[in-house]
């Protein structure tokens, strides 16, 4: 097997020449991994900080589903993350912390915008697999997927607002799963975690599983289940099930923006930084 490092910044891409396909970057700091079985692609990240997500995995992520959506061999895509903590915490506070312009406010926000629409993109449905909680983007992580399975730790909060951002890249994804009125009940109340079965009553899971494994066997079953469908069908009642979203690459990079401005304020960086002295003092 031929592995070839291809680095992009600090991250390094393994790419191996064989079958299964399998695409992973590592560093200590996170990485991003792709594996393609049975037609079945899926996608992992991870990131030691509760899988929390810096600008260069999150277009990572959004390459992984883009290789995989055009890799013909693939019928269905699985987004998952790795460890034991949170599916997702959202967006990295060093990262957030280390913006000095609105264009690299927009540019690490555009990040969340490009995984967004990579799912939506994807001739394949992509199922998420979410086995402990969403904050923030991870809850956008969730609800952009074509049917997302929990566990019933995986609890959801949409923390922006908290820090004086707001969730407006992510906020499409999640008002188009759940409605206009859950969505501003996760919105507007940032510091109020929702258990994974109201997350599931108002649409964000499919279904919630008292056992990891059988979550685990929830997704494989799904995932063998449409990969034995006809991926042209497919394709035609994704592009139905994703109607009125063709505005979406503009909208996002118009959301984008407006947290790539508020990011920069001072009531922001307070904010962050006093989150991460209560974190470092747990």
């Amino acid at each position: 097997m031929d592995r070839r490092p291809l680095v992009f910044g600090k991250v390094a891409i393994f790419v191996a020449y064989t079958r299964p396909i399998a695409v992973r970057a590592t560093m200590s700091e996170g990485y991003v991994k792709t594996t393609v079985k049975d037609g079945i692609a899926s996608v992992s990240f991870h990131h030691p900080r509760s899988n929390s997500l810096p600008g260069d995995i999150l277009h990572r992520m959004a390459e992984a589903i883009d290789q995989a959506g055009a890799d013909d061999s693939v019928r269905v895509i699985v987004l998952r993350s790795e460890g034991e903590k949170a599916f997702c915490a959202g967006a990295s506070f060093d990262e957030l912390l280390a913006i000095d312009s609105e264009a690299k406010g927009t540019a690490f926000f555009s990040g969340f915008a490009q995984v967004i629409n990579a799912i939506r993109r994807s001739r394949c449905f992509v199922i998420g697999r979410v086995h402990a909680r969403a904050v923030g983007g991870g809850v956008g992580l969730a609800a952009a997927c074509d049917i997302t399975y929990a566990h019933e730790s995986a609890s959801a909060r949409l923390s922006e607002l908290a820090i004086g951002i707001g969730p407006f890249v992510v906020g499409p994804a999640v008002e188009r799963r759940m409605g206009n009125a859950a969505f501003s009940a996760l919105a507007i109340t940032p510091d109020l975690w929702r258990d994974a079965d109201w997350c599931r009553r108002h649409g964000l899971y499919a279904e919630v599983f008292a056992l990891h494994a059988e979550l685990d066997n929830a997704v494989d079953q799904h995932a063998h289940r449409l990969a034995s469908c006809g991926s042209e069908a497919m394709a035609e009642l994704k592009r139905v099930i994703w109607r009125g979203t063709d505005d979406w690459d503009d909208l996002l990079a118009q959301r984008a923006m407006i947290s790539g401005r508020l990011v920069l304020s001072e009531f922001t960086g307070k904010a962050i930084a006093a989150f991460k002295e209560r974190s470092a003092g747990r």
